[in-house]
């Protein structure tokens, strides 16, 4: 039998197919697949992302919990920013969350944008450093490469994605499913420390 490329392996462990008849190089490039609980986040003001997705044997991938903190206009910044880690908090509480995925903040050019999405980001880290779980982030580019292949990918093709990882057969919100990106490209991409 041949010997598949890391391209191929690739292509087919994003379609789901088994890669656990490859061989391990002596380089260990595979690895053994990430097994836990993640919390997904994909942070904004009126719309953060939340998904809890529990990876196990097999490259199993299951999604227990997604929500959008959605939040109006006329919310102000400060009672915004209490509504995320309140939710990220009662996430927190509800599931044997073993490690956090947040997405990075993008390139912006307006400061004022910058310190909201900053202050968004904190309001959801702090209610994690608080439960003392670790923390991961990554940015745009890195996740839509890991998790669709092409680091310039629309929310569509994310969000169709996600779909087929976890095996579920209508699209999440552009927010939940951004979220979920997040925790997958943790599980796809995170090397352990090794002891």
């Amino acid at each position: 039998m041949a010997r598949k490329s890391a391209r191929q392996l690739w292509a087919d462990k994003i379609q789901g197919k088994s890669t656990s008849g490859a061989k391990r190089p002596e380089s260990g490039f595979l690895r053994p697949p990430y097994k836990g609980i993640m919390l997904g986040i994909d942070p904004s003001l009126r719309g953060t992302g939340l998904a809890v997705i529990e990876f196990g044997a097999r490259e199993r991938r299951l999604l227990l919990h997604s929500r959008t903190v959605k939040m109006k206009q006329s919310v102000s910044v400060y009672d915004c920013l209490g509504e995320i880690n309140r939710n990220v908090s009662e996430l927190l509480d509800t599931y044997r969350i073993d490690a956090v995925a947040v997405e990075e903040t993008i390139y912006v050019q307006n400061v004022q944008t910058a310190q909201t999405l900053g202050a968004v980001r904190g309001a959801a880290i702090a209610a994690v450093a608080l439960a003392k779980k670790p923390v991961f982030e990554y940015a745009p580019l890195r996740i839509k490469q890991a998790v669709v292949g092409v680091g310039r990918a629309s929310k569509e093709q994310v969000a169709r994605t996600i779909s087929n990882l976890l095996g579920i057969s209508t699209a999440l919100e552009y927010d939940q499913s951004d979220a979920a990106a997040v925790a997958i490209c943790h599980a796809f991409t995170h090397i352990p420390d090794t002891p």
